[in-house]
């Protein structure tokens, strides 16, 4: 089976100014040589901390971003090539905030409907009816058409996102952060619908959160950006319960523990020096290094290539596990 999306030493830079003149300062390195890769019917996830890239990558992805280097191939064909109208109905998003990505002055009924008239799918009857299904699809009543978006909770939002979103039933689901701005109960709930509609709809998705314990509900593999970059790559299960980046294992530190003592409960905690490096002036080499608590002189002079992890005895052979850590460099 050929890949749905591929990404090859993806670069996006900005070229930032400031000051009274306006002058050049140089250079933000938001995303910087990524490679991911992602199979259809798949739901990858990607996380890291707030500003590491995640979102600039989606954007890239969706060809919303120009790249500065590298190639994004979408069903083998360089998006830069696709027309966009095509490439739009094969690639939908989710957004964070369900409030703000919904326009308040339609109502439901039109904001669901609206890429079937941008795509000239369907007459109006065709339309209302396509709208009312999709609307049961996503658990909400049909009465919901005629609702505007402050009227409903956010939880309802979200979901009229995510018709909005399957309308013109794309190949790629890109969800940025999706349960974020949600409550924890209205979170769980969300999720399930996402698992659901990609079990009964064959859906492929792009999962960006900064939360690990969301991403791997949701996801069958995660890859753990740092500072522009992807520095660890494995099955969910797998990356969770074997880490092999520090990076990733500070993460994973971070996710709260049960307060009621019991199995699992006690737990190494990884304590992060110092503050993320900014992109205008990444660290020479790794650039997890000046914060890393296995850091060592070759570090700081080289980025490490993907070293393959080797899986645990037991573990099927064909288990993908892959970290940018000298750590794992093959031993001379």
């Amino acid at each position: 089976m050929s890949a749905l999306l591929q990404l090859f030493d993806v670069a996006r830079h900005y070229h930032v100014s400031g000051g009274v003149l306006g002058l050049a300062r140089g250079v933000a390195r938001a995303v910087d040589g990524v490679s991911l890769t992602i199979e259809p019917g798949e739901s990858l996830g990607l996380v890291g901390e707030s500003g590491c890239g995640k979102s600039t990558l989606a954007r890239c992805v969706l060809g919303l971003e120009p790249l500065a280097a590298g190639r994004i191939e979408f069903q083998g064909r360089d998006i830069r090539n696709w027309p966009e109208k095509d490439l739009r109905r094969q690639m939908q998003m989710i957004f964070q905030d369900p409030y703000s990505s919904l326009n308040p002055r339609m109502r439901v009924g039109a904001i669901v409907a609206e890429p079937l008239v941008i795509h000239g799918i369907g007459d109006g009857a065709q339309r209302k009816a396509k709208t009312q299904e999709l609307l049961r699809l996503v658990g909400l009543p049909e009465e919901m058409t005629g609702r505007y978006p402050h009227q409903l909770s956010g939880g309802q939002r979200q979901r009229v996102a995510v018709a909005r979103a399957l309308a013109v039933h794309p190949a790629l689901v890109v969800c940025d952060e999706p349960v974020s701005a949600l409550d924890v109960s209205i979170q769980a709930q969300v999720l399930l619908l996402l698992q659901d509609l990609r079990e009964r709809l064959g859906l492929t998705y792009l999962f960006i959160s900064h939360d690990l314990a969301v991403v791997g509900q949701v996801c069958e593999r995660i890859a753990v950006m740092y500072l522009g970059r992807v520095v660890e790559t494995a099955p969910a299960q797998e990356l969770i319960g074997r880490p092999m980046h520090p990076y990733t294992r500070a993460l994973l530190s971070a996710v709260p523990v049960p307060v009621v003592p019991g199995p699992g409960s006690e737990r190494r905690r990884e304590q992060l020096k110092g503050e993320p490096p900014s992109p205008l002036a990444p660290p020479s080499g790794c650039p997890f290094h000046p914060r890393c608590p296995d850091v060592m002189d070759r570090c700081a002079k080289e980025f490490p290539p993907c070293f393959d992890i080797a899986p645990e005895p037991g573990a099927p052979s064909t288990t993908k596990h892959s970290a940018h850590c000298w750590l794992h460099a093959p031993k001379e």
